[in-house]
């Protein structure tokens, strides 16, 4: 049986015509192997930022649906220019969306979740021997609707359709893998040869960029390994998998633009509106004075029409604190109360102010000024990582 690879490429492998003709000499040699290939693209460079920053022209509060159609068409203009380049290259090639892909979503606009893959269309044109192009970040949900996944979404559509075609996995970017931390922050970071599921998801929800966090979850539930590699080099890669890093601290991931409320009512108040305002929350707890919420803006493209709509509804009750930071140590030991000890020690001694702290059994989270990030995040690597 012939082998079927699903390679992704981000929107950085693929920012212009030249870094696109290059992915197609790769998927081209790939497919030279006699490898049947699907690939999985991204909208080129910071296309998605400028559709977004049309939408805020018209509306500072964008209907989510409308959004929805409008960002959906990056990733169109990359599939069909890349199955252009590729059959330049005496290969056949076709182009697909996501819903012609077979990705079925929620009814959730901007941040739908993918609930079954039915690659019918992408299979046919495989046993063809075309290189199949998709393109991520978006899918069909059970109304007919167009949707998009949010933020890294195309990460996502590649594991997904990996495990509906039983196929490998490459998330192929800028970077050779998973490091230890950001290199443009802390340049002596090192790269993981391997990190488990439960390890990368937590550095993916809390601010690592080089895999989508619920690409993982997928991944750890299907089974399937993401190899994560670079674009336009040989060698490296990090293997995400069942299989720990072998390390007490494994990375550290930084995290800007996120919001804090305070309500001082109960929890329960504060959670049944932001989830209705479907918010994917970092966290939601009381703290003896209320309930307090953290999330990223990020995530929410009519941030400021919600801003409004918590306000006007809850009034002198709520606390708005926006533009934060948050800088998080994630290890398979990290659990010990003498472990946030270490962490916010180390914070001292680097004389950055700490605005709040939040905890799992596999991380340690400091919030932050987003000025003292880089500074609180080179401190944590040095003092959790030393031999990294």
């Amino acid at each position: 049986m012939t082998e079927i690879v699903v390679q992704k490429y981000g929107g950085s492998s693929v920012a212009d015509i030249p870094k696109l003709e290059r992915v197609a000499d790769r998927v081209a040699g790939t497919a030279k192997q006699g490898k049947k290939v699907c690939v999985v693209v991204s909208a080129m460079g910071r296309t998605t930022d400028d559709l977004i920053r049309l939408a805020n022209q018209v509306t500072d509060s964008p209907p989510r649906r409308e959004l929805d159609m409008l960002l959906s068409t990056g990733e169109r203009i990359t599939m069909a220019l890349l199955a252009m380049a590729i059959q330049k290259r005496g290969l056949e090639a076709i182009s697909f969306t996501g819903s012609q892909s077979g990705i079925m979503t929620n009814d959730r606009h901007s941040g739908a979740r993918i609930i079954e893959v039915r690659p019918i269309r992408i299979q046919d044109e495989l046993e063809r021997n075309k290189v199949v192009i998709v393109a991520g970040f978006q899918g069909m949900s059970y109304r007919r609707e167009i949707t998009t996944l949010g933020r890294g979404g195309s990460d996502t559509t590649a594991v997904a359709l990996a495990a509906a075609l039983g196929a490998s996995c490459e998330i192929c970017s800028d970077v050779d893998g998973v490091y230890t931390a950001d290199p443009r922050i802390i340049p002596d970071a090192q790269r993981l040869d391997s990190i488990s599921y439960e390890e990368m998801q937590e550095l993916a929800e809390h601010g690592a960029k080089v895999l989508n966090a619920q690409a993982v979850e997928w991944a750890r539930r299907s089974g399937i390994h993401i190899y994560a590699r670079a674009t336009h080099a040989d060698g490296g890669g990090t293997q995400v998998g069942a299989q720990s890093s072998g390390r007490e601290a494994c990375g550290v991931a930084t995290a800007t633009g996120l919001v804090r409320l305070h309500l001082k009512t109960n929890a329960t108040q504060l959670g049944t509106v932001l989830a209705e305002a479907e918010v994917p929350l970092w966290r939601l707890s009381g703290d003896g004075a209320g309930a307090v919420a953290l999330f990223a803006i990020e995530n929410i493209p009519d941030w400021a029409g919600l801003k409004r709509s918590l306000q006007d509804r809850f009034g002198a009750q709520l606390e708005v604190v926006e533009n934060l930071a948050a800088v998080s140590v994630v290890g398979t030991a990290l659990g010990p109360a003498n472990v946030s000890a270490k962490a916010l020690g180390e914070a001292e001694r680097s004389g950055v102010q700490i605005l709040g702290i939040d905890t799992s059994p596999l991380r340690i989270t400091l919030i932050v000024n987003p000025q003292e990030a880089a500074r609180l995040a080179r401190a944590l690597h040095a003092g959790f990582l030393p031999n990294s």
